[in-house]
């Protein structure tokens, strides 16, 4: 992946992520080269490429689930440097991760957990919300995806695109400032994806 650029509209105002000389090395494999992207509040991108073109790198980098070799990220007004102190770089991580809400491909939810449980966990134990109100929130984000119903139900009894499902409700239900979806539905059968789409349409009409 390389030079890739994204202008914003400039009646979007300022981009809520800027992307400067993002460079991504394993070992001697250089999978990310030189991106920079500007995304503004509101803008929808799309990241194409083949299998392996690191699609998924460039995502994990901008939330730091994988660490940039060279370039700089900011989410939000929060700039972090591959160049930066190591200090200085973990708190901005911290601050970038309560910022950018992630759906993976393999919805990640939490086996042990109900549907409500699993969306309550994050505001609770990391933004230290109280546990009303983060399942008053929890409670109108599974009616937003539409899954109410599902609310008391362990991950095992959801369909894959339920479970996708909970996941971006899981996301949202951190109030993040940007949203990056992973191939949200490359692990479902073909008749869920319509599903799962659906919901990601509404967020991005919203």
């Amino acid at each position: 992946m390389s030079e890739t650029i994204s202008t914003p509209n400039q009646d979007q105002g300022e981009p809520i992520i800027k992307i400067r000389g993002l460079h991504k090395y394993f070992g001697a494999l250089h999978v990310i080269k030189g991106v920079d992207l500007d995304v503004a509040p509101g803008e929808v991108v799309v990241v194409i490429g083949p299998s392996g073109g690191g699609k998924s790198t460039f995502l994990r980098c901008i939330n730091f689930l994988e660490e940039p070799s060279a370039g700089s990220i900011e989410v939000d007004g929060v700039l972090i440097n591959a160049r930066a102190p190591a200090r200085e770089q973990r708190r901005h991580i911290r601050e970038i991760r309560k910022k950018a809400g992630m759906v993976f491909q393999q919805f990640n939810l939490f086996p042990h957990m109900t549907a409500l449980g699993n969306i309550i966990e994050g505001p609770v134990t990391v933004k230290g919300v109280s546990k009303n109100e983060a399942t008053e929130k929890a409670l109108e984000l599974l009616e937003w995806v539409g899954l109410s119903e599902k609310r008391d139900e362990y991950p095992s009894r959801l369909s894959g695109g339920q479970q996708q499902r909970v996941a971006i409700a899981r996301a949202l239900g951190m109030e993040p400032k940007i949203m990056l979806f992973d191939e949200p539905t490359s692990a479902l059968d073909p008749e869920l994806i319509g599903e799962v789409v659906e919901v990601m349409e509404r967020l991005a009409n919203e």
